[in-house]
């Protein structure tokens, strides 16, 4: 299960998840994103409450990073312990800005 809230500042989009980020979840994230993403300049993920990230996941966030590189910027932020050692393991790490 992912609860996904999204607060739209201006140009500015937080996307906060909660709870799983696996293949059962990742193409509604992936919908989401796809009809948000249109004029965002900044895109700032709040991963507080991810408890697990898959390998869906990660090609959602590489995806929308994708995005963002022609548009903007894209944030990663309050990732789990668990959540960065698999940015690090995947090599992530060098890919996205992570705070």
């Amino acid at each position: 299960m992912l609860n996904i809230n999204k607060t739209l500042t201006g140009k500015d989009l937080l996307v906060a998840l909660e709870g799983r980020l696996d293949t059962m979840t990742a193409p509604d994230l992936e919908n989401q994103l796809s009809e948000a993403l249109a004029g965002i300049e900044h895109l700032v993920f709040d991963l507080k409450k991810l408890e697990y990230i898959s390998s869906a996941g990660l090609r959602v966030l590489l995806s929308a990073q994708k995005t963002m590189n022609k548009q903007g910027d894209m944030v990663v932020r309050n990732a789990s312990e668990e959540v960065k050692e698999i940015f690090e393991v995947t090599g992530f790490s060098d890919i996205l800005t992570i705070e």
